[in-house]
């Protein structure tokens, strides 16, 4: 049975919920991971009365560092472990030098945090920028990927500590948004200590999915056989492609289906048309009760049967994690462990490979 985790975010947003009380909630309803998202960083400077914005919440001060090594292990006397800090943003493929280095500097920046956070993961999000100054060419994206992976290696040589690791993910409304874009990427790559990031909601929202479906199905192929079909096929491809151990951290939500009459896409074209879906109307896995409909279950059974040998770990994002009172922190710890039991009861259904069928 593979371990659950689950994003400090996903448990309450920072600007309403402490995070002390969040992680004490994914200890009493069993998850052995956390995901430390910026923000909920960010909130636990803030409650030590520390500067937060984006800036400072990196400098390699005493007192943050104090701060973040009183985090790990507040951490580590609950249970858990810190999987990952997340997200790195808009990194590769900036052509500009001094936006490039300014870039490279800010994943630098995390190396000392991670050591105190007691991490070895730093979660990288494909570039989502499409203006002149940027490119998705495999060339200049993989040298950008090599030259942070050397760098993460040069300094865990220097302290003697674990290799450091950077994790890539195709963003869903990135210019690398599907996982044979970014393993191409980690092929080209070469290193150890650069991997994948699979995410099964942003695989599903580009192959699956598409809220503003006219007919309301919310799929691309309106015919369910069809829709089905596509997404087993490129699941049994990246089975075949992705050994196990190049996927370094993988993660699991649901969306709801919504009505195309209602919800419209964004009238500012600057705001990515899958933004909104993806920030207020994520569910946990196997919450069909609240309209839920993509197959994670298959995402998820590919990414077993590659021999993928971390946790499954919830990333939601919904309208109602910023809503007060500590209801809603217990709520989502709850919905999430039933989701992911459930969802490792429906993985022994999915024959994605003839005799294969629940291999976990």
């Amino acid at each position: 049975m593979p371990d659950f985790g689950i994003a400090t975010l996903s448990l309450g947003t920072a600007t309403t919920h402490p995070l002390e009380p969040r992680l004490k909630a994914a200890t009493r309803y069993g998850y052995k991971y956390i995901d430390l998202f910026d923000e909920c960083w960010a909130g636990y400077l803030a409650e030590h009365n520390l500067p937060s914005d984006p800036e400072s919440r990196w400098k390699a001060t005493e007192s943050n560092l104090s701060v973040a090594r009183k985090l790990g292990n507040l951490v580590t006397s609950l249970g858990l472990k810190i999987a990952c800090t997340q997200p790195l943003r808009e990194i590769e493929g900036l052509l500009d030098p001094t936006e490039r280095k300014a870039a490279f500097d800010r994943v630098q920046a995390r190396f000392p945090f991670m050591r105190a956070f007691k991490t070895d993961l730093a979660f990288m999000c494909a570039n989502i920028r499409t203006d002149a100054s940027t490119t998705d060419d495999l060339e200049t994206v993989a040298n950008d990927l090599a030259e942070l992976g050397d760098l993460a290696r040069e300094y865990s040589l220097a302290d003697g500590g674990p290799l450091l690791k950077i994790g890539y993910e195709g963003l869903s409304w990135a210019r690398r948004n599907t996982w044979k874009s970014t393993w191409e990427v980690v092929q080209k790559v070469n290193r150890e200590n650069v991997g994948l990031v699979v995410d099964a909601f942003n695989i599903l929202a580009v192959e699956f999915a598409d809220p503003y479906q006219p007919n309301g199905t919310g799929r691309v192929h309106g015919d369910f056989d069809t829709a089905m079909a596509v997404v087993k096929e490129s699941m049994k491809d990246l089975v075949k492609s992705v050994p196990g151990e190049r996927i370094f951290f993988y993660q699991v939500a649901d969306a709801e289906i919504v009505d195309p009459k209602t919800f419209k896409r964004p009238e500012d074209p600057s705001v990515p048309a899958l933004l909104p879906w993806s920030r207020g109307y994520r569910l946990f896995p196997c919450e069909r009760e609240k309209g839920g409909y993509m197959p994670v279950e298959v995402v998820t059974a590919a990414v077993l049967a590659t021999g993928y040998q971390g946790p499954l770990s919830l990333e939601v994002f919904n309208r109602f994690l910023s809503v007060g009172g500590e209801s809603v922190v217990e709520e989502h710890a709850k919905r999430g462990i039933v989701g992911l039991k459930k969802l490792v009861e429906e993985v022994q259904r999915v024959d994605l490979f003839p005799g294969r069928k629940g291999k976990l």
